[in-house]
């Protein structure tokens, strides 16, 4: 059973910005076969800048530290800072994670970004880039639907901002 310090179990036990936002900009979902936890950020966005950061966890307590540590870091940044956060500046936050629990601040990165790219999609400013897979399953182009979404991990991976 893996041993957590008191930064993750504050985060596990009174987790920050609980709860989903109505109408949000952006929605970003990620889950791990693997270990059962999953994750859905909502984002509110105010002149490039997340305004509000709400998220739903399902999973074990890294996961839920993960993610109120990742809704705390991320709001009030602009989305070119959000999309920074990365999932070593997360654990680093947290005063460290054990080793088999470090794959959740990669959940938290991807669900934060996830949600970025919503809202980026949903602005037109977001597109497919062409003879590019998707970093986050490898699949290859052309397995994007319409919204620039893959079709196997459904990330808003396949993506080159428009100017």
């Amino acid at each position: 059973m893996p041993v957590y310090n008191e930064k993750v179990m504050d985060h596990f036990m009174h987790p920050r910005n609980v709860g989903e936002i109505e109408n949000a900009d952006g929605v970003g979902e990620v889950g791990n076969p693997v270990c059962g936890d999953m994750m859905t950020f909502y984002i509110k966005v105010k002149e490039d800048k997340l305004s509000d950061v709400k998220f739903k966890t399902f999973g074990c307590g890294a996961a839920i530290a993960v993610s109120s540590m990742v809704s705390e870091m991320a709001m009030g940044k602009s989305l070119e800072e959000a999309q920074k956060i990365t999932p070593e500046m997360v654990a680093k936050e947290l005063e460290g994670l054990p080793k088999q629990k470090f794959h959740c601040s990669n959940l938290g990165a991807q669900a934060l970004n996830k949600a970025i790219d919503d809202y980026l999609i949903k602005q037109g400013r977001l597109q497919i880039e062409e003879g590019k897979g998707c970093p986050f399953c490898e699949h290859e182009e052309g397995e994007a639907d319409e919204n620039s979404i893959c079709g196997s991990c459904h990330a808003a991976a396949h993506k080159e901002e428009k100017a």
